[in-house]
């Protein structure tokens, strides 16, 4: 009986197989990139997308698979990996769903959405429930190619569409390791007062937009200053960037945070694990990460 299934960001299956292993999850097989347990559901920030309730159902033809979807909801995505025609023809029968791309600003989807696949053309999984608001974790923006000078400014806005908050006009940021200025451009798009903070200058047009103010430093000694947000996509080892963190909140001084955990080389899942116990903060892996994580933390309300 499989009790949960998680589906891994593609080439970071090893990494999630890992992840879960040391919740004591085992993962029982693959169907593409999705893991199939028989544990119960545990939370796996590596984890693009986790189907929380799925139960295996037999089919006897397209009508019966579809018939069985819509006797238990309305919206359902689907994961193919292979009897693509007949999934197709299933997915014909069942109310559209479309991955439609966002505009930023522009809140994460809120309608109830369920998973399902074939795991041979008689047996289909279906899950009412899953994790991500998104058709297979999956956060699609229209794209701005002429603003921003790199795409990391994708990982922000996905970030904020997640942590269900971003800057408002007028709000006090710091970017911290901020060359080229992809982050300070999206939170200088929004009306943000940003203070960037780097060795190496922003790009130029990003220096030109109002509000943005460039710092050259090291955003490693720099001391925590009173801020709305503090923002940093910096190359660095966990390590360091956890003891930032950290000093920053024991200052007390900035009401969230959102910064890249990047591993060079191997995994590292104790500094994951210390990063996700911090009161009031989450670890996530990113449609649009690469072998890092998210951590997105809100001051907790005072008592």
């Amino acid at each position: 009986m499989i009790g949960a299934a998680y589906l891994a960001p593609e080439g970071l299956e090893p990494v999630m197989t890992a992840a879960l292993a040391r919740q004591g999850i085992a993962i029982n097989r693959w169907h593409g990139r999705l893991a199939l347990c028989e544990a119960p559901p545990v939370v796996c920030p590596w984890a693009l997308d986790i189907w929380t309730a799925p139960r295996e159902i037999a089919i006897t033809s397209v009508k019966s698979a579809a018939d069985a979807l819509r006797a238990m909801q309305r919206n359902w995505s689907s994961y193919g990996v292979e009897h693509h025609r007949r999934m197709a023809l299933i997915t014909e029968r069942l109310p559209p769903v479309k991955a439609r791309r966002l505009v930023f600003p522009e809140p994460a989807p809120t309608g109830h959405l369920g998973a399902w696949t074939l795991l041979a053309p008689d047996l289909m999984l279906a899950s009412p429930t899953k994790t991500s608001a998104f058709v297979n974790g999956e956060c699609l923006f229209e794209e701005d190619h002429i603003g921003p000078p790199s795409r990391a400014y994708l990982k922000i806005w996905e970030a904020w569409d997640r942590f269900g908050e971003w800057p408002a006009p007028g709000a006090r940021c710091f970017d911290l390791g901020a060359t080229p200025g992809g982050w300070t451009w999206a939170a200088a798009k929004l009306g943000a007062e940003v203070t960037a903070i780097d060795r190496a200058p922003l790009a130029d047009k990003v220096a030109a937009m109002p509000g943005v103010s460039f710092r050259a430093g090291n955003a490693f000694t720099m001391a925590p200053e009173p801020a709305d947000w503090l923002l940093s996509d910096v190359i660095a080892y966990p390590g360091p960037l956890l003891d930032l963190v950290q000093r920053w909140i024991a200052a007390g001084v900035v009401g969230r945070i959102i910064c890249t955990i990047k591993f060079q080389g191997e995994t590292d899942h104790e500094a994951a694990d210390a990063f996700a116990g911090i009161p009031g903060g989450q670890v996530m892996h990113l449609f649009h990460n690469k072998h890092e994580l998210t951590f997105c933390w809100r001051r907790p309300a005072a008592p």
